[in-house]
């Protein structure tokens, strides 16, 4: 049903102070409508934070200098690894996930445009010309329209309110694609670093090998060793071997994971081998109250929150009438000329209020589906938030383990180490069997390379504990809100 009001107060008496005076009641009307929402009041869900961390941390920064890395989202240098320095800033440069990410936040900025454009007004205008007949003759005609439909119940400022907010989710997913990519590479990175060093370690161990063996073959040939003894050291040697040829495989496996991160093919993409940073960073974490905005997975699930309760807003709006507002002005003529003079002009204004009476429960359908949605993310909100707790609380737990075990398996490998040397030195004297050597240099082996491997777990785990605080992002929106 429609309703009109300009085409009869053409006709008052009053004439065009009529029209202007119901024109401007109008007009003031809709602006105080339009600042109206029926959206419920935004504020996040609740949720049960922590007063602290109940694994132990750290306190503090070692440096003003880290503390600032750490503010401006450049982490990697707490490492001080020059190569991984002049590689993270690639990540931006070709990483297929970061530029998804970057293109999905620039569709989202084209919808809230989108979105705000449509509470201005519109203008079109026309204008054709035609000859015809004979004797021949012609006409010209021209026109301009607008056209306004004001935002009485706040229906589009609350989908422009929604959509910026999903503005800003798109912003958080795009900084947590690069954090992830950030992360990815350096745990690609380390575990190639250590790579290389079991590498270095397994030629060390294989030379020592190969020495041991030829001093069991000379000793087979001298009639003083057992056939025996000179089959376990070759064997020894060869399975040393064997082991270096599968981590030359996995490290090639990281350098091609290093590869697809920054965007490039793996055989164009090579890594020297280098000496492993094998030191951890102190990162102080925050407190549970704030990592909800330094984490971009969080940040983006409570814009989806703000989202949904926008939306609210724009189902409860159907509920109301809607008003249109058009003017036009055109006229017609024989030729383009003459189409300048005032009596071939006309204009015409008009308004049109428009109500649905019955739709058989679609609207609060609608509503209902909005709430629902706004439930759903609130829950999404809460389980991604204890997570993230939870996340941070598991790789506090395995810095500080780890630290305790490393210490103890040193203690292990030196151990080893010296008793390989004695069995060795006992061996030549002939006081003991080569398989006791053979024992005592896998056990030997055996600690060192876990020892580097435990190292790397607790880089690994200082790598999970940067991620799982944000890497010091934090949402652009709590910034320029302080």
């Amino acid at each position: 049903m429609k309703y009109s009001c300009f085409d009869s107060c053409s006709r008052s008496p009053g004439g065009r102070r009529g029209r202007f005076l119901l024109v401007t009641a109008t007009l003031a009307a809709v602006t105080l409508l339009g600042a109206c929402s029926l959206a419920p009041p935004e504020r996040a869900p609740a949720l049960p934070l922590a007063s602290g961390w109940k694994s132990a941390a750290p306190a503090g920064w070692v440096s003003t200098a880290d503390h600032q890395s750490w503010q401006e989202g450049r982490w990697w240098t707490l490492f001080g690894d020059a190569a991984l320095d002049a590689l993270m800033p690639l990540i931006d440069v070709d990483n297929a996930s970061v530029a998804l990410a970057a293109a999905n936040v620039a569709q989202a900025e084209a919808l809230l445009r989108q979105a705000e454009a449509q509470r201005w007004p519109t203008l079109g205008a026309q204008a054709g010309t035609q000859r015809s007949g004979r004797p021949a003759h012609g006409s010209a005609s021209l026109g301009l329209s607008a056209s306004w439909a004001p935002d009485l119940w706040g229906r589009l400022a609350d989908a422009a309110r929604a959509q910026g907010a999903q503005l800003q989710a798109s912003q958080a997913d795009l900084a947590g694609a690069r954090l992830a990519a950030q992360t990815s590479l350096a745990q690609a990175y380390f575990g190639l670093r250590e790579a290389d060093a079991e590498l270095a370690l397994l030629d060390e161990i294989i030379t020592g090998y190969e020495r041991a063996a030829t001093i069991t073959g000379n000793r087979y040939r001298a009639g003083i060793a057992a056939h025996t003894d000179l089959l376990q050291a070759q064997s020894t040697l060869a399975n040393a071997r064997a082991t270096r040829a599968g981590l030359q495989r996995s490290r090639a496996h990281l350098e091609h994971a290093m590869a697809l991160l920054l965007g490039q093919p793996p055989a164009d993409f090579t890594l020297a081998p280098a000496p492993w940073v094998a030191s951890v960073p102190a990162v102080p974490p925050e407190l549970p109250s704030t990592l909800l905005l330094r984490r971009p997975d969080l940040a983006a699930a409570e814009r989806d929150v703000a989202a949904a309760n926008a939306r609210i807003g724009v189902a409860r709006a159907a509920w109301f009438p809607s008003l249109n507002l058009s003017a036009a002005l055109g006229g017609g003529a024989g030729s383009l000329a003459s189409l300048a003079s005032a009596p071939t002009l006309a204009w015409s204004l008009g308004a049109a209020l428009a109500q649905t009476l019955l739709d058989a429960g679609a609207r609060d359908a609608a509503v209902d589906q909005a709430m629902a949605a706004h439930a759903a993310a609130s829950a999404r909100y809460r389980q991604s938030a204890l997570a993230a707790m939870g996340q941070v609380e598991d790789q506090l737990t395995a810095l500080a383990t780890l630290a305790t075990q490393i210490e103890q398996v040193r203690a292990a490998a030196d151990a080893a180490a010296a008793a390989e040397q004695r069995i060795m030195n006992s061996y030549q004297a002939g006081l003991s069997a080569y398989t006791n050597v053979v024992t005592a240099q896998a056990a030997t082996l055996g600690a060192r390379r876990s020892l580097m491997q435990l190292q790397l777990q607790r880089q690994q785990a200082a790598l999970g504990l940067i991620q799982a605080l944000g890497g010091g992002w934090q949402a652009p929106w709590a910034q320029a809100a302080r």
